[in-house]
């Protein structure tokens, strides 16, 4: 796993933490059961983990931590179109255009 971004823990010792693995499209869920459960590590799909309980307080995390980055980039200027460089040739005109 590349990161892990803790999102939830729980009273009774669960953690939940956004995760993103070596290839930069998965990205996922780790939930880590406390330690009287087993402490398994159970790996979830981000689509699974959405579509569990709505009020559960892990997922209210994540949509929170999603909205806080649409907020950081609304705020951040959209990037500029590169210019071309100077002396380079302006685009060739589509044959017959301007003819009329």
């Amino acid at each position: 796993m590349s990161l892990k971004h803790p999102l939830y823990a729980s009273q009774n010792g669960d953690r939940w933490s956004l995760c993103r693995g070596q290839d930069a499209t998965d990205i996922h869920v780790l939930h880590e059961a406390n330690p009287a459960s087993g402490g398994q590590m159970s790996r979830i799909s981000l689509g699974a983990f959405l579509a569990g309980p709505a009020g559960a307080p892990e997922r209210q995390e994540l949509l929170r931590l999603i909205g806080a980055l649409l907020e950081q980039a609304a705020q951040t200027p959209p990037p500029t179109p590169a210019a071309p460089e100077p002396g380079a040739a302006a685009a060739e005109p589509t044959p017959g255009e301007g003819l009329r």
